[in-house]
């Protein structure tokens, strides 16, 4: 996951001088119900599904647990993820590119977008990674999106997590999502980092990230003007955290 260029941040290190934590700060155990539900939701399809496109595919955690039933290829737009991605997932395609404006003159039975979508903060952004996705979705096809939050049932939340390594290194992080600006559409989530190098050395790092927070309403209106029929799938969320919301889109046969 990472974020695109002219996005009010565009650079994060979480996904860049900090990539190479991601393992201990998001898990790839995490990413397992995920790529399940991905799975049944590409069940959608007319046809057989064997080959995946997954754009902003980050770390390759949900890639992980989709590439034995699929051909998977991997777009990102950091450099330093993919690196990660490659030593998790070898032997499967990455390439680095960003989801607004992507062509690779080929279409695949299915395309994931996981939660980098959040990382559009605009309708006009939105818009333009669901254009990418329709190009790259074969007629017949499928897209499935599963953004974090929708305006409807977005709630300010701490976490926190991290784990350690063989090594002795390790991480811990503090995630804050802050309320929403009442007519806004995004949301600021503040993240510190304390990470312990092999050596023992600790030092500590911070940044804000800026995510997109639209309604279903939107949605569903950007999805049908790209050119998909528009479904949608819920998941009800655990230990009183809010219903996820997936959608799904289907390219007619042409």
């Amino acid at each position: 996951m990472s974020a695109p260029e002219g996005s009010p941040n565009p650079h994060p290190r979480m996904y860049g001088d900090l990539a190479r934590w991601w393992p201990l700060i998001s898990p790839v155990e995490v990413y397992e119900g995920d790529a399940h539900t991905a799975a049944g939701l590409f069940a959608a399809a007319e046809g057989p599904v064997r080959t995946v496109l997954e754009l902003g595919s980050g770390g390759g955690h949900t890639a992980f647990h989709l590439r034995s039933r699929y051909t998977m290829t991997l777009v990102d737009l950091s450099g330093e993820m993919l690196d990660v991605s490659r030593a998790l997932n070898p032997g499967v395609e990455h390439l680095l590119g960003d989801m607004r404006d992507l062509r690779l003159g080929r279409s695949f039975d299915a395309v994931l977008v996981h939660d980098a979508i959040d990382y559009m903060t605009t309708e006009e952004e939105l818009a333009a990674a669901f254009r990418t996705t329709y190009r790259h979705c074969r007629p017949g096809g499928v897209a499935v999106f599963f953004p974090d939050h929708l305006r409807e049932t977005y709630e300010p939340s701490t976490e926190w997590g991290g784990e350690d390594a063989a090594d002795g290194s390790g991480v811990r992080y503090l995630e804050w999502g802050l309320p929403a600006e009442p007519d806004g559409h995004t949301v600021r989530t503040e993240y510190t980092f304390t990470l312990r190098e092999a050596d023992g050395t600790v030092r500590t790092a911070h940044e804000t990230h800026v995510t997109g927070l639209f309604t279903a309403a939107v949605w569903t209106r950007l999805l049908g003007e790209a050119g998909f029929e528009v479904s949608t799938a819920t998941e009800s969320g655990g230990d009183g955290e809010p219903t996820r919301t997936m959608f799904v889109g289907h390219r007619p046969t042409e």
